[in-house]
């Protein structure tokens, strides 16, 4: 197999992209950039470190992230499993990207930009659930904002197709798959909801 490592012979490969592609990209939140963010609970937030990269699903009750000003956006770290992947990434290299999806919609939105992890008691306050606090929030300065051409979603069926998860594993059989049987199973399974529930936030 044969594989393509220039950028010429790629760009040759695929030709110019058309004026829609780059002038759809701001540098800033804009009124409409701001609207499509702001309804988006769900965004992948994607790093990069020395072992190598990571990209880890972001969701809340309401939208996923805060504006701080138009530069710059804030993300809460809530509670999750603790492997602090992402955030062990952003404390070593600064990149990240956000992809953010609406339901419904065939379009996401996507951020580039440098990101900074604080423990600001202040900033973590303003994200305030049920009395609980994130640990840490990521604080991101934006450098683009575009979105992404709809094929993709389009072609997936995302939305068109309804719940599609009958007869996938649990979680509970792929830990103990992978554990040769020391973790996870039923048990894991029939407690997840209820710990899930304990501590989601």
């Amino acid at each position: 197999m044969q594989y393509i490592d220039d950028i010429n012979e790629l760009e040759a490969h695929y030709g110019t992209p058309g004026a829609a592609a780059t002038r759809k990209v701001a540098r800033r939140m804009t009124p409409l950039y701001r609207k499509w963010i702001m309804t988006s609970k769900l965004c992948v937030l994607s790093t990069v470190g020395p072992e190598g990269t990571d990209g880890s699903p972001r969701g809340d009750d309401g939208p996923a992230v805060l504006e701080l000003d138009p530069g710059t956006l804030a993300m809460p770290d809530w509670r999750g499993n603790n492997r602090l992947d992402s955030l062990r990434n952003i404390v070593r290299d600064p990149r990240v990207a956000l992809m953010f999806v609406v339901p419904g919609s065939n379009n996401v939105v996507r951020v580039n930009g440098k990101a900074r992890l604080t423990a600001d008691e202040g900033l973590r306050h303003r994200f305030e659930q049920r009395g609980k606090h994130p640990a840490t929030v990521i604080v991101i300065e934006i450098a683009e904002i575009y979105t992404q051409c709809a094929r993709a979603l389009m072609r997936a069926g995302t939305w068109a197709d309804g719940d599609q998860s009958a007869g996938l594993p649990t979680v509970g059989q792929i830990l103990a798959e992978v554990s040769n049987g020391e973790e996870g199973g039923e048990r894991y399974d029939a407690e997840w909801g209820a710990r899930a529930a304990a501590t989601m936030w």
